[in-house]
């Protein structure tokens, strides 16, 4: 029987009226059933927090659309692949919930298992899985094939024997938040162990957000194409770096091609001319052994929205073969450093570091150190501050970007990954700074509602909007002339014909006269 979490004494009636009480309080927080693993757990036990299983496959049978398996932090020793399959696909309306209990940190160790053998795989829809680690599986860590519309959130994946996370069979419309990959390997050719791989024959749809991919032999990012065509993936505030190389810093050979963003398309003989359409925005790509942002021979259209390359040893950026009739490649607001940058002569380009004689050097930002990079995530497991490739004061990089619709500080948007605070546009005679806020939305995520805070120094005409990925209006929230001081209105994650939108990530923007402030938000369902 797993011990439970209290630490002062109870009776043996008193404590499993706690365990009741704790596990009351977490039905109320995701509602549906709660059934529960531990390392120390038994699989002939019924799952209950005092009695909890011993593993994700057992306790499969246990679950019905909207119920939550809870894992217990510790470690899992795991010799076959734990299948999660089509029969239990959830809706929007009722997911699958497989997720760290409370703070705690569960790790599956799949180091003993064979080669070719993978950790988890994914078939089915509508899952959401938060907080797991999962390390030495002898092929992916986790493979989505075919499962579409999942969460896959504030998870890791490492030293596997292929890539960390691939989607394939036609996997669609997965989001995977704020989750690291890294030192994935395979030997002993070391070709195809990447971070992150939406490929082959993936679906349309799949979206990265917050991401990071270091240390991989193999790319940060892949999305190489073999049975399908025509598919987008979007990658938002994503970081990678130091692809290409062991952990020890060595080199695998040429097999290990060490590209940071690698964007699809096929092989050089490929007789398809294959599309895979990326958008990427605030994207870092640096140290890579190869390209920090390559086409790959992808003819596919490209955007690229206030990225940053830096130190990538072939170049931060290469995308120069024609694409095909109707394709584009859009560059703007993005920043190049210590970096080669190829692009052909069909990229539509507007205010790159690299264009109309602006000069990029080491005193443009407050630190060109890159050892912070794997910092601990925040306590809500968002990125890591940092200092890398931000801004500093007086850098003309600074409100020299165009509009784009993603909001910023000051004049203009800032080039690069990461828009500064840095400006002189709302500062009072007396030298303090008299901007508006915009707060984080709590709770986030957030599942029915969440409130939404916001600050104007002075009386001013707001209009507060919330924006899906794609940048569309979906409902106003303020609109009016307002007097200055606090302001809060709530999201009830409906649209503005009262229809309840989709789970997912959502912007909402504060517009007031002299600047834009964009904020994101996680609507869980």
């Amino acid at each position: 029987m797993h011990n439970s979490l209290l630490t002062f004494p109870f009776s043996k009636d008193n404590t499993r009226s706690k365990a009741l009480f704790l596990l009351l309080t977490v039905a109320m927080e995701l509602g549906g059933g709660q059934f529960f693993i531990a390392p120390d757990g038994n699989d002939a036990d019924p799952g209950t927090l005092l009695e909890p299983k011993a593993t994700v496959s057992a306790s499969l049978n246990l679950l019905t659309a909207g119920d939550t398996l809870l894992v217990r932090g510790g470690t899992y020793i795991n010799n076959s692949t734990v299948t999660i399959g089509s029969d239990y696909d959830g809706t929007d309306g009722l997911r699958y919930y497989l997720m760290a209990y409370e703070n705690e940190s569960p790790l599956f160790d799949f180091s003993t298992s064979n080669f070719g053998l993978r950790g988890f795989r994914l078939n089915a829809s509508y899952w959401s899985i938060k907080g797991l680690s999962i390390k030495g599986a002898g092929d992916n860590g986790l493979q989505i094939s075919g499962g579409s519309y999942n969460f896959i959130e504030n998870c890791a994946f490492f030293e596997n024997r292929d890539t960390g996370l691939q989607l394939s069979n036609g996997a669609a419309y997965n989001q995977i938040i704020n989750c690291d990959s890294y030192y994935n390997a395979d030997p002993p050719d070391y070709g195809d162990a990447d971070g992150f791989a939406p490929k082959l024959d993936v679906g349309t749809g799949n979206y990265f957000y917050g991401c990071r991919a270091w240390g991989n032999c193999d790319d940060g990012w892949d999305g190489y194409m073999r049975g399908a065509s025509d598919v987008t993936t979007i990658l938002d505030s994503c970081w990678t770096w130091g692809n290409g190389y062991l952990p020890d810093g060595s080199d695998p050979g040429s097999q290990a091609n060490g590209n940071g963003f690698k964007m699809g398309g096929g092989d050089n003989s490929n007789a398809d001319a294959l599309m895979h359409h990326f958008e990427l925005t605030n994207c870092l790509a640096f140290n890579n052994k190869a390209k920090g942002f390559d086409q790959n021979n992808n003819l596919g259209s490209m955007t690229l929205l206030n990225c940053s390359g830096y130190g990538n040893l072939t170049a931060n950026y290469r995308i120069s073969r024609e694409l095909n009739e109707g394709q584009f490649l859009r560059v703007k607001n993005s920043v190049s450093h210590f970096g080669e940058t190829q692009l052909g002569d069909f990229a539509l380009q507007e205010t790159n570091s690299w264009l109309n004689g602006i000069s990029v050097d080491d005193d443009d930002f407050i630190s060109i150190s890159t050892i912070h990079a794997d910092n601990p995530r925040q306590p809500d497991g968002s990125l890591p501050e940092i200092d890398f490739m931000h801004l500093a004061s007086g850098s003309d990089l600074i409100d020299s970007g165009t509009d784009i619709g993603l909001g910023y500080n000051g004049n203009a948007p800032d080039l690069g990954a990461f828009e500064s605070s840095i400006t002189s546009t709302y500062a009072k005679e007396d030298g303090l700074r008299a901007g508006f806020k915009l707060g984080q939305n709590y709770p986030n995520p957030f599942n029915p509602a969440t409130q939404i805070d916001y600050y104007l120094p002075e009386s001013s005409a707001v209009r507060l909007v919330v924006l899906d990925l794609r940048g569309r209006e979906l409902i106003r929230l303020s609109d009016n002339s307002q007097v200055a001081g606090h302001h809060s209105v709530s999201w009830d994650g409906k649209n503005s014909r009262g229809q309840t939108v989709a789970g997912g990530l959502y912007f909402y923007r504060l517009e007031v006269s002299g600047g834009i402030i964009t904020q994101k938000m996680l609507l869980l369902k």
